[in-house]
């Protein structure tokens, strides 16, 4: 007889559930602090789920980039654009600022001086970009760029180490089961691909704030392929029918 979730010894299946419950409401309680941490005080600013990720990873777009991005648009070139993004990016220091000056004195100075005339909406004249430090005072006050990269590798280690030994052991349990092949490899690979997805997300976010997509996604994969884990295996341990016979595989798993 090939063993099965459901023909294991009563002791074993008891050791097995008790921990799938516990993993379970481990995660909820993670759900739970994701919620008091990242979204909850995003919510109450108006902001998004998607959006709060983006402004956790990639930092607070400054009044420039926001410039840029919107009204001024088409003031600047896509290259001349993601090079005055990237300083900014990485702090916007004086020390850098040869680097986008000559795009900003090309086209921005021409409205961006004191004698230019050009006034806001609400009738102010439009700040000087004739200076580092007209530019900072106008433009860029408290820059924040998101989570460092030393922060970042911080917690990716701790979350490929951790959640991957977590999924060997779910993965293990699943294997078990009497459902298809195919169906309990699709269980164990996904957690694996959703967590390289998200962390990865995590690092692309720095660069770009529309991969805060794939961390939702990525999140949410894993919460359901380890929910499909969990239900299935209790499923089978106390409430399926034991088996009697090798389960059956697909072709390509025999």
């Amino acid at each position: 007889m090939e063993t099965t979730l459901r023909n294991l010894p009563v002791p074993q299946r008891v050791l097995f559930t008790t921990f799938l419950l516990m993993i379970g409401l481990g995660y909820l309680s993670a759900m739970v602090l994701l919620y008091f941490v990242d979204v909850e005080p995003h919510a109450a600013s108006g902001q998004g789920l998607v959006a709060g990720i983006a402004e956790k990873y990639h930092g607070v777009p400054t009044r420039l980039e926001a410039a840029l991005r919107g009204p001024m648009a088409d003031r600047i070139g896509p290259v001349e654009k993601e090079t005055v993004f990237s300083w900014i990016r990485n702090g916007a220091t004086a020390d850098t600022f040869e680097t986008v000056k000559p795009i900003i004195d090309e086209n921005c100075v021409s409205c961006h001086n004191p004698t230019s005339g050009v006034k806001r909406p609400s009738g102010e004249p439009v700040p000087s970009f004739e200076t580092y430090d007209e530019i900072v005072d106008a433009y860029l006050i408290d820059i924040d760029t998101g989570l460092s990269f030393a922060q970042l590798a911080r917690v990716s280690h701790i979350h490929l180490f951790g959640i991957s030994l977590l999924f060997v052991i779910t993965g293990y349990i699943i294997s078990l089961s009497a459902t298809p092949a195919w169906f309990r490899v699709l269980l164990i690979v996904t957690p694996y691909l959703a967590i390289a997805g998200d962390v990865s997300a995590w690092w692309l976010s720095k660069w770009e704030a529309l991969f805060a997509w794939v961390v939702v996604i990525g999140g949410a994969l894993m919460g359901l392929a380890l929910a499909a884990q969990i239900l299935i295996a209790i499923w089978e341990m106390w409430l399926g029918k034991a088996s009697s016979g090798r389960r059956e595989a697909g072709p390509a798993f025999r």
